[in-house]
């Protein structure tokens, strides 16, 4: 495809005709030269040119950039207007026409990089439009739903294209395309829809090749977006895992994107019995995690629950306080602990328990809810031992008595 020397537009704009000849000829030459990139740019709803509005009548260009560009500039003019739903479904107009036109492009990828600029800016759109959507009544998430629709009919081209030569392969864009799609099901809380992409990523023999290969920036947010999937999901090596490396390879100007990688990964490490320094705490402004990191570390079950409850709109707001809730344990497990070391015993009396939790302010704690408290706990591998009814004691292992937390959950 490309733009003929007989290009001609019949057009009214608020630009001058000057504007519009320097961006069809910039175009033509791009197009021409097979230069992705350049196009991508001049497509861009970023772009000077899109900041303009433009009256168009009638283009005469070779199909189907004629139509994409059409659909482009009726996208920017309803931008302008501040109308988001209408500006999303052009956007969607272009995604169509640019998916069909890509398809039929065998051995040959030059398109990526304006895919990667239509979709990001498709996704943008969506949330805006979806805000407009649900002030005029309609349902919480249907942009979103149609976004993540017209991704995925970009995904399987892509995906599809399974046999052409690493160098000139469309599964280049699969990751970009994946990572939209992350964000579309995690806004509509379909996570159960994220496991195919996973596979298409980790276990698909033809893309397993390339995973590594991607740009630094879309592995991070891919590895954060799977981060997020396993710790919801309580796979808390495989969240550490995820989001470790995402902190790790995340610029470090990039400084609230780290922070928001944080917040995730804090709470799973401390699930796995690492806890964060301070001094990290306050690099990235998290204050909100001082006391119940501390609260944790001495078993303070009191303290932790004020601290949680003090910031539990911050914890809602960031997903994270069902996680949190789950420290409640851990803290137990280390207060119980603290009691088998000072009492230098592998026979220690329930009541003993029951006396510090009671002194920590859960006063309505028997001896038989302190027994059944430490019964989950020996379940669920916190402690290794058994409880003697008849003696009202808990028998604790001479090797071992409490393993680090990575080793089983």
């Amino acid at each position: 495809y490309y733009i003929t020397n007989n290009l001609r537009l019949k057009i009214m704009n608020f630009g001058g005709p000057n504007l519009l000849k320097q961006l069809l000829s910039t175009a033509k030459s791009a197009l021409e030269n097979d230069d992705g990139k350049e196009f991508a740019d001049l497509m861009s709803l970023n772009h000077p040119f899109s900041s303009r509005q433009w009256n168009l009548s009638h283009i005469s260009l070779d199909p189907p950039f004629d139509q994409i560009v059409f659909e482009h500039f009726q996208c920017s003019n309803a931008l302008i207007a501040n109308d988001y739903v209408v500006a999303f479904n052009h956007q969607c107009n272009v995604i169509q026409i640019f998916s069909r036109m890509f398809k039929t492009q065998k051995e040959d990828n030059w398109g990526l990089p304006l895919m990667t600029t239509l979709i990001k800016d498709m996704y943008s759109l969506a949330v805006k439009a979806d805000i407009v959507a649900v002030a005029n009544g309609e349902m919480a998430g249907s942009k979103i739903d149609a976004c993540a629709d017209m991704l995925m009919t970009v995904f399987r081209v892509c995906a599809s294209d399974s046999r052409t030569s690493i160098e000139f392969t469309k599964r280049w864009g699969l990751m970009p395309i994946i990572n939209l799609l992350f964000k579309c099901y995690f806004k509509t809380n379909k996570l159960h829809l994220c496991k195919p992409l996973i596979i298409a990523i980790e276990t698909n023999a033809a893309n397993k090749d390339i995973k590594d290969l991607f740009s630094i920036a879309d592995r991070v947010t891919y590895n954060y977006f799977v981060g997020m999937k396993h710790m919801f999901e309580n796979e808390f090596k495989g969240a550490d895992k995820c989001l470790s490396f995402a902190f790790e390879n995340c610029l470090k100007s990039c400084t609230s994107n780290k922070r928001k990688i944080l917040i995730c990964l804090i709470p799973v490490k401390m699930t796995l019995g690492f806890m964060p320094k301070v001094s990290i705490l306050k690099k990235y402004n998290l204050c909100e995690f001082e006391d119940v990191v501390e609260a944790v570390k001495k078993g303070d079950i009191k303290l932790l629950n004020e601290s949680i409850s003090k910031n539990a709109a911050f914890f809602i707001r960031a997903g994270i306080y069902l996680i949190l809730e789950k420290l409640k344990v851990i803290a137990l497990r280390n207060l119980f602990k603290k009691i088998y070391l000072i009492t230098g015993s592998f026979q220690i009396d329930v009541a003993r328990f029951q006396t510090a939790l009671n002194w920590l302010g859960l006063e309505d704690v028997d001896s038989d809810e302190t027994e059944c408290i430490l019964a989950n706990m020996i379940n669920d591998g916190y402690i290794k031992g058994y409880i003697s009814e008849q003696h009202k004691k808990i028998v604790v292992s001479k090797v071992n008595a409490f393993p680090k937390l990575n080793t089983f959950l």
